[in-house]
């Protein structure tokens, strides 16, 4: 195609089999974005090209990666805020009639459709790190560490003692943005019981997230660098439903959670929100 579109905090680069996105390093350029600092779309990896009206006088071109396409998005499970879609570009609404051409030549370009079977667009490289609430998370490429902060680490992980994870006893990895209530990093390994994890401050196999630590443009890109490793080593299972919780554990959460909420530590949103995922868990 060779065609270029300039948007806010990225620029899209359309080659004949796959889209360059270049994200900028601004001020107000998303965190993560500037982690990404550029990803190459195979369309083999696009499943839809959509081109709305933006707000603001704007109009957004959205690529939808297929499932399974891009580990990125699928350690992101659909957490990610609208303005961190590293898939949205947005627009000036004078230019959406370049936008709407590139639209319909990429459509008509796109060659694959439903789940991928493996992973089309690359993963973040390895080595990462990042500062978890309770201690610190590093990845070499082959194997997890987490080495327990002496301040904010529970007694069971003191007991336990700092970790390390070869990527090839992993099944797969769980990702709780950080920015929601009781954000996490959890690895899950082929010989756990899912039914019986732990929370997940008790988990030796899990790192949890607080007030800057764990932010997404640092803890995304490690879990989607560590998911690729192990997919890499086989198929991904499917996640296993977790199981019903105590009632008596749930309402206690839900008073301690309201506690925060009157003492004006938790927005009304959030509140909503997690007392709404807590009440789900029965």
């Amino acid at each position: 195609m060779g065609d270029v579109l300039a948007g806010f905090h990225a620029v899209w680069e359309f080659e004949s089999d796959s889209v360059l996105i270049r994200y900028e390093r601004g001020i107000r350029t998303p965190k993560l974005f500037q982690a990404l600092g550029e990803r190459r779309i195979p369309l083999s990896a696009v499943e839809e090209v959509r081109l709305a009206p933006g707000r603001r006088g704007t109009v957004v071109l959205r690529l939808l990666p297929r499932a399974g396409a891009d580990p990125l998005m699928e350690a992101a499970d659909g957490q990610l805020k609208e303005g961190s879609d590293p898939y949205r570009l947005v627009l000036p609404a004078e230019r959406e009639s370049q936008a709407a051409s590139c639209a319909e030549e990429l459509t008509a370009r796109l060659t694959g459709s439903g789940p991928a079977d493996r992973y089309l667009v690359a993963a973040p490289e390895a080595p990462l790190q990042f500062k978890a609430y309770d201690g610190k998370a590093t990845f070499d490429g082959t194997s997890v560490r987490f080495r327990w902060s002496s301040t904010g680490a529970s007694s069971a992980k003191w007991k336990a003692g700092d970790q390390s994870y070869p990527v090839t006893g992993l099944s797969g990895v769980e990702w709780r943005s950080p920015e929601a209530l009781e954000g996490y990093l959890r690895l899950r390994s082929f010989d756990a019981a899912p039914d019986a994890a732990p929370e997940p401050d008790q988990d030796p196999a899990a790192v949890v997230f607080g007030l800057g630590y764990g932010p997404v443009h640092e803890s995304l890109p490690f879990a989607a660098a560590v998911l690729a490793a192990v997919r890499s080593h086989g198929p991904v299972p499917a996640a296993v439903p977790r199981c019903r919780r105590d009632p008596a554990d749930i309402a206690e959460r839900i008073r301690h959670l309201g506690e925060l909420h009157q003492a004006g530590l938790v927005t009304d949103e959030e509140f909503a929100g997690k007392k709404a995922q807590l009440l789900a868990e029965l």
